[in-house]
């Protein structure tokens, strides 16, 4: 069963920049698109953005076009997620997740419930 571990979150000033990044172990993430939600204090879960296996197909959320870019490299077994001018309401806890595509459904309610990791939280300060 694949793992996957988050990281780069943490503080930072509003109009900073952040890179998250998301391990993967057990098994090749080449095989899985692969996706960013969020979770803000008190919010339901927000999609992010996704990218395919072989990074030709991306999907951003419209309200973070512009400001968010997501990228993979396959043979480190990583994907990223790049925040810049950050604010204030980019708080919460950041997720990865894997499917076998990107479709509507899990660009909404989002992948499975066992193909996700912990989170990094993001905490943007005014």
């Amino acid at each position: 069963q694949m793992q996957l571990v988050e990281s780069g979150g943490g503080l930072v000033q509003a109009g900073e920049s952040l890179r998250l990044s998301c391990a993967a172990s057990g098994r090749a993430l080449s095989k899985y698109a692969m996706h960013w939600f969020r979770r803000a204090p008190g919010k339901e879960r927000e999609f992010v953005a996704a990218i395919s296996q072989n990074g030709d197909r991306i999907v951003y959320a419209d309200s973070l076009k512009g400001r968010v870019t997501i990228s993979r490299d396959n043979a480190k077994n990583t994907v990223y997620l790049r925040m810049n001018s950050l604010k204030p309401e980019d708080t919460a806890v950041y997720y990865c997740a894997v499917d076998d595509d990107i479709t509507e459904v899990t660009t909404s309610l989002g992948p499975a419930p066992d193909s996700w990791g912990q989170g990094t939280q993001v905490t943007v300060s005014s």
